[in-house]
């Protein structure tokens, strides 16, 4: 049989390990980037490794997730940020040149290269050709001292598209329609490979959109073909040099396939409080809407601002809503500039916003109490707005800039506006004047460091029996968003010590204290979770700071990659209930002991968890290689790879 794409790649970059789904294995990085909100901590960890120089292709450090400066403490970050960049050898993105996943698309992205990078949605690098996959910021740290990267040898399902998307239907639609097949769960090893005949019929873009929001399915990565419309692209970026031809065989051999139509999909959303939670446009009749913000690393290219701006040419913004429009690049927010889009936009009424990521992760634009939000980004949980109370939808650019004009969610096909058509720019403007380019690493660099930042706290190593309390008991579905608050809370990344008085924030304000006393009694704490643990965003504080407070464990039913792979980083274990009914008899509170745990892990012996307030013993199951066994026992990778 053929290969997959995704095979021939990582066979290419495959340092340890064979390739044999469930398999671990290692392979080589090419590129990686990092953004200002899990930056910090990488290069952070970074010095804390003693290492001198990166030694990647490339490694990019963008700044596009805290740009609003109220205080100090993110701009601290960003000169720490840049200082380190020049000291090191990286290039070095200023605020205000974009979103990093936009700009690493047009900029730097190469078919048939890996890139790691520190956010979740470094998928998106899969729409150019790409194996991209998004990580915590010590693995990245890793990559970027010349280390491999670590991951389960995946399952690689194809996805045979075919047709074309009709009128305002788009590539949102397309991966809303992703969710609905394959949920927010249960993906976890697992890489989608797009194919097919309709591939020909998507621009870049759009695949990038698909690729981006991929990550919210829990899969590894997702990746398209580079074909003659990716030479097209790069061509256009003044990169036609970087362009390889890479397809999968047509003999090849898959894990699943599913057969996807573009020509029958229809306008879709997203509906509170899960991207995962599907209904079509045409279903939500008469649904007001108080606000409309278009942008994020998920829908906010050129032709996605050059198509609201025709929808709304000529027409106002709906008096009951606030819209907003955040272009995803200086270069996009340049071009559309200068074919007088962003004149239309303002003329409707639209507020223009900052090319960075801002309402996506609810640092900006806040919707009212109890207000319904229509946004085109990938992430609708609850409270990552910024308001707990807010309804949030996520919908394509065509809904939202027709929705901003009736003033509810509408299906734009039934409005009688005529569909707007917009071709790919021949040639687009670049100027990477907003890039500082290191000539090579500068030792005499002095790093700047302002006083919210710290040196990374540094876990001891595992105890032979882990003996505490069950700190919190949460249900499914939990996100990094609820373990570690972003938003406002995001300016004390770079201080753990502080960002950790905010662990559970939105779900238990008091967990943080009870950790502190439980770890100031000598006692670990333990953490009890449902299904999906730890979904969304890779953010590593939400396994850094539990760290810091003792926890030791997290006991769940299952917990999703990036944030498994976080745990492990710092130290932590993860643990399944090998009877999934076990997850009810467990209360917070409980006092548990989990004896002769590194004896057991070592000898692959069964692990018990003793419940001794309910008199209980409850055998629960690990899947850990030898190295994933040795990182735990040194207390975390920063510890395990120094003394490597």
């Amino acid at each position: 049989m053929g290969k997959s794409l995704t095979r021939k790649i990582l066979e290419e970059h495959l340092v340890t390990g064979e390739y044999v789904p469930g398999n671990e294995i290692s392979i080589k990085i090419d590129q990686t980037l990092t953004q200002d909100a899990t930056g910090t901590m990488a290069y952070l960890q970074f010095e804390a490794m003693g290492l001198k120089q990166v030694k990647t292709g490339l490694s990019v450090s963008y700044v596009d997730h805290n740009t609003i400066q109220v205080g100090f403490e993110n701009a601290d970050d960003h000169k720490y940020l840049q200082t380190v960049a020049a000291k090191y050898g990286i290039v070095y993105s200023k605020a205000g040149n974009g979103i990093c996943h936009q700009v690493h698309l047009e900029r730097f992205g190469k078919p048939g290269k890996t890139l790691l990078g520190s956010d979740s949605h470094t998928t998106t690098g899969g729409g150019i050709g790409m194996i991209a996959i998004g990580a915590g910021g010590l693995d990245v740290a890793v990559a970027m001292g010349g280390g491999e990267f670590y991951l389960t040898c995946p399952k690689v399902y194809k996805i045979n598209l075919k047709g074309r998307l009709q009128p305002w239907v788009s590539a949102k639609d397309v991966v809303l329609k992703m969710l609905e097949i394959f949920t927010v769960k249960g993906n976890v090893g697992v890489i989608i490979e797009y194919a097919g005949t309709g591939v020909k019929n998507l621009t870049v873009p759009e695949r990038a959109t698909i690729t981006n929001m991929g990550a919210e399915m829990g899969v590894t990565t997702s990746i398209f073909p580079s074909d003659e419309e990716t030479k097209k692209f790069l061509k256009a970026q003044g990169r036609e040099a970087d362009w390889v031809e890479q397809k999968a065989d047509d003999d090849a051999e898959y894990d699943k396939i599913v057969d996807l139509d573009l020509s029958t999909l229809e306008p879709l959303a997203a509906a509170p409080h899960s991207p995962g939670n599907i209904v079509k446009v045409s279903d939500m009749k008469d649904l007001k809407v108080d606000q409309i913000m278009l942008g994020s690393c998920t829908n906010s290219s050129y032709r996605e601002i050059a198509t609201a701006a025709k929808i709304m040419k000529g027409k106002k913004v709906h008096p009951d809503v606030s819209f907003g429009v955040a272009p995803g690049s200086r270069q996009v927010l340049q071009m559309a500039t200068r074919d007088g889009y962003i004149s239309d936009l303002l003329d409707s009424g639209a507020r223009l916003l900052e090319a960075a990521c801002g309402f996506c992760i609810g640092n900006s634009q806040s919707p009212r109490s109890i207000g319904v939000s229509l946004r085109t980004s990938n992430r609708n949980f609850e409270g990552r707005s910024g308001t707990a109370d807010a309804q949030v939808y996520l919908v394509s650019p065509e809904v939202a800039a027709v929705s901003a004009i009736t003033g509810k969610l509408t299906d734009p096909r039934k409005t009688g506006i005529e569909y707007p058509k917009v071709s790919m720019p021949i040639k687009f403007l670049v100027d990477d004047s907003m890039f500082i380019f290191p000539k090579d690493a500068d030792k005499n660099v002095e790093i700047f460091r302002g006083p919210n930042i710290g040196a990374p706290p540094v876990n001891d190593k595992m105890p032979d029996q882990i003996k505490g309390i069950v700190g919190i008991k949460v249900g499914d579905k939990i996100t990094t968003d609820h373990i570690m608050p972003a938003g406002a809370r995001l300016k004390y990344r770079s201080n753990v010590p502080e960002y950790s008085k905010y662990v559970f924030e939105p779900i238990d304000k008091l967990f943080p204290t009870r950790a502190m006393e439980a770890k100031k009694k000598g006692l670990h704490t333990i953490i009890v979770a449902g299904e999906s643990y730890g979904q969304g965003s890779s953010r590593e504080h939400a396994a850094l700071c539990p760290m810091y407070l003792g926890v030791k464990a997290v006991i769940a039913k299952s917990v999703e990659r990036i944030h498994a792979a976080n745990l492990l980083n710092f130290g932590i274990i993860s643990l399944s209930f090998k009877n999934m009914a076990d997850y009810d008899k467990i209360a917070q509170g409980d006092e548990i002991e989990i004896p002769d745990l590194k004896k057991k892990l070592q000898n692959n012996e069964p692990v018990f968890l003793v419940d001794k307030t309910n008199n209980l013993k409850i055998e629960l199951t690990y899947n850990l290689s030898q190295r994933q066994k040795d990182i735990l026992f040194e207390g975390g990778l920063l510890p395990y790879t120094v003394k490597k």
